[in-house]
């Protein structure tokens, strides 16, 4: 496949939606909810420790953007530790952040700038301020903040590459402004150059999970323009400071200042080009992107952006806190995978960066969070925007092509092994059966190795290439827990292991059979059945197996086992997407599969703040008694989700908890993805406005944002359909969709969903 074609996306609105009325759509995001410790059900019930935070920060960014602009109050690049965290009370500065946003991995090549007014103080524990949230202002496109201890109002935009700060002085006296590589190696580089009013450095990226700490091959380079002459200047290193010299490298702690006398009520600005590149290109990115124009001119353009984009989908209904719900969710989906490459096209290449390469007319990303984001994330791209989706799929596959293998979890542009599962071939697999990307044989044969294929050396699969425990889950069907699959930052977990190895093997037959590979699609058929050689009949739940064929001999269900991901064995039975009849049929069929399901959320077990079970509330869609997928997908929009800091739960994992907000809102969700299917749970508005880019969708519930939860009867395009899914390509066609809806529910509404996709019988265990 010819790569790097082109393929931008003009983010136009069609003319299709309303004028708004007295609020532009951005003012329903807050950026601040998710910030602080989550006060939903489910992260009070199951949550610990980073579970209980969403760990999302007030980015100011364009979607996608390459470096997230973000206040600071946490000064390291440690794992699991967010820049930003609301229950904080000093402000540290601005920092040009790559954390992924959600997550519970680390920053990464980040820099951070501070004005401070009188006395120099230029350690992050030393020269923070106080400040309030009563004057603090979190938008998408802006971000304002008065500095109590300086007296600074302190105001921050971006663009894609840059990003653009404004500082106010209320009193007269010496300011100075700090900046800082956050390198927490001592590996970071300053250097100062007066007669440019330019600050330049550079933090060096390293890698954690596979090959932890070794360099990744490139930095996060910055050049910061002043406009302002420097009457003074310095570097310094965690307890030094030299006066006029311009430069530092290899220091814990090293950072630069610019000094000067300010008049009360003085501005101060500064731009910020960041690349991934050299200091070269990050100039580059700084002229082409912000110099153009002022700031206000650069947040005005931030907001059109993100106005655009949020158009996408209009939304109505009476209840106000949940558009800001909507909003904010819609938002904090549309920021990763993060864009790569320079403004001419140059990046360094995947797993070393030994290259520099050019991505042409297109864009390249990086930071695919691939076991949360395949759910609903990136299926979300396909859906509203296909071509950027194009773009990310490419790009994973330019990963394979610059390395060797498929990636697993790719971030740091590095190989990793982060989670479990090989998800990245499910990702392109559904952009493939919705028509999105077109694969070729050199595409298939990359995918088609990670299933079929392990490295031929240690040092490779030690580095992250491959499938965990493939052998082994080759030889026996399901890997066994003699297998502890010690290569990998998520050890044992071979029950969850086994489970999504079915489901990415179903979903590589899909690709399998749109390209003709018919002995291929036998024998992934065939493994797409091994969940059930997990599955315990006896406790109607998957369960340890041993090499032999035993279980294990100890087992209680309810609680965490080492074999399971992140969870239960109860909560990982649900785990099989794409053959939830066989599941069913498992259990005894419909009426046992529905008592079973009753019983697990009965006794608590359900999780909503994690992914693994995202699709469970879905599944009473299957076996016939869709109204309780009414329910409790309504009720979980209105527990799982608030508007205050903490009204996100569980670490939001790159926008996969948020976009599962977006779907469930808008009526329907992705069950299982390369199968192009939404499975429909009832709209949470009274209307809604899908701008399909060749088509405009309309959905009409009335009555729906006021409580009606239960669905009466459907229509599509005016025909009755008792159908309980709705077909991908009949929704891109656009239309219109009228849900008639009720206070309580309506059970002769709907059919059970036929899952099967292929005629195999389940292998049945013993």
């Amino acid at each position: 496949m010819s790569r790097y074609l082109l393929l931008l996306i003009p983010f136009l609105v069609t003319g299709c939606v309303p004028e708004p009325p007295d609020r532009y759509l951005t003012d329903y995001v807050d950026p601040l909810i998710g910030t602080a410790p989550a006060t939903t059900i489910s992260a009070l019930t199951h949550g610990h420790g980073t579970e209980n935070y969403s760990q999302v920060v007030p980015f100011v960014t364009a979607p996608f953007g390459m470096t997230n602009w973000t206040p600071q109050t946490r000064d390291t690049e440690k794992k699991c530790l967010a820049p930003y965290y609301y229950t904080d009370t000093i402000f540290q500065g601005f920092r040009g952040s790559h954390w992924l946003s959600g997550s519970c991995v680390q920053d990464y090549g980040s820099m951070t700038i501070m004005p401070v007014s009188g006395q120099l103080k230029y350690l992050p524990g030393e020269r923070g301020s106080r400040f309030s949230h009563d004057q603090e202002k979190s938008t998408p496109y802006y971000y304002q903040v008065f500095l109590e201890d300086y007296q600074i109002n302190a105001e921050l935009t971006a663009t894609e590459r840059t990003g653009s700060m404004r500082f106010t002085f209320s009193e007269e006296g010496p300011a100075h402004i700090i900046m800082q590589p956050n390198s927490d190696e001592g590996e970071g580089y300053i250097r100062i150059i007066p007669e440019r009013n330019e600050v330049v450095g550079y933090n060096p990226v390293h890698r954690i999970y596979q090959g932890w700490g070794r360099p990744a091959g490139f930095s996060g380079y910055f050049v910061a323009r002043v406009h302002r002459d420097f009457e003074k200047f310095g570097v310094y290193t965690t307890d030094t400071v030299f006066n006029d010299r311009k430069e530092a490298s290899g220091k814990p702690g090293l950072g630069g200042f610019v000094s000067f006398h300010i008049r009360p009520g003085e501005t101060v600005e500064v731009e910020i080009g960041t690349s991934f590149t050299s200091l070269e290109h990050a100039r580059m990115n700084l002229e082409t992107e912000s110099s153009a124009g002022s700031f206000d001119e650069i947040s005005s353009q931030l907001k059109h952006t993100w106005e655009e984009l949020l158009a996408k989908i209009w939304v109505e209904g009476k209840n106000e806190q949940d558009k800001i719900k909507f909003y904010t969710a819609l938002y904090h989906s549309l920021l990763h995978p993060r864009l790569f490459n320079d403004a001419d096209g140059s990046f360094v290449s995947f797993a070393g960066g030994e290259q520099i390469l050019d991505a042409g007319d297109t864009d390249y990303y990086v930071d695919f969070s691939m076991w949360d984001t395949y759910r609903a994330l990136l299926p979300l791209y396909n859906l509203l925007i296909p071509e950027k989706s194009r773009d990310m799929m490419e790009s994973l596959l330019d990963k394979g092509e610059q390395g060797g293998w498929m990636p697993i979890f790719p971030c740091w542009n590095s190989y990793t092994s982060a989670m479990i599962g090989d998800h990245a071939i499910t990702a392109i697999a559904d952009a493939c059966v919705k028509g999105v990307i077109t694969l070729d044989e050199t595409d298939y044969n990359l995918m088609r190795k990670n299933a079929f294929e392990s490295p031929d050396t240690y040092q490779e699969y030690e580095d992250g290439k491959g499938r965990r425990a493939l052998e082994s889950y080759l030889q026996y069907g399901f890997v066994p827990l003699e297998d502890l699959v010690k290569e990998s930052f998520h050890q044992n977990e071979q029950v969850s292991r086994t489970l999504e190895y079915a489901f990415d093997d179903f979903a590589l037959s899909r690709v399998a059979e749109k390209l003709g590979k018919k002995e291929d699609v036998k024998i992934l058929e065939h493994r797409a059945m091994n969940y059930a050689n997990v599955f315990s009949r006896n406790d109607s739940c998957v369960r340890g197996r041993h090499a032999d064929g035993s279980r294990t001999a100890a087992f209680n269900k309810y609680e965490k086992q080492s074999y399971i991901t992140e969870g239960t064995p109860y909560q990982y039975t649900w785990y099989v997407p794409h053959d939830i009849a066989g599941l069913g049929a498992l259990m005894g069929g419909d009426e046992g599969f529905n008592r079973n399901l009753d019983h697990f959320h009965a006794s608590g077990q359900y999780w909503h703040g994690n992914e693994p079970g995202h699709q469970i509330p879905f599944l009473y869609n299957y076996s016939g008694q869709p109204w309780k997928t009414q329910q409790l997908v309504s009720e979980i929009l209105e527990t799982e989700y608030g508007t205050g800091p903490g009204g996100l739960s569980g670490n939001d994992d790159a926008g996969q908890m948020s976009a599962w907000y977006v779907f469930a809102a808008l009526g329907f969700y992705p069950v299982c993805p390369s199968v192009p299917e939404y499975v429909i749970s009832g709209p949470h508005f009274d209307r809604i406005i899908l701008d399909l880019g060749k088509s405009t969708l309309t959905i009409n519930a009335p009555g729906a944002s006021s409580g009606k939860t239960y669905i009466q009867d459907l229509s599509i395009n005016g025909k009755n359909s008792d159908d309980t899914y709705f077909n991908h390509f009949d929704l891109i066609k656009g239309g219109t969709i009228d849900f008639i809806m009720q206070d309580t529910p309506a059970k002769e509404w709907g059919t059970a969903i036929d899952s099967r996709p292929f005629s195999l019988s389940p292998v049945t265990p013993e």
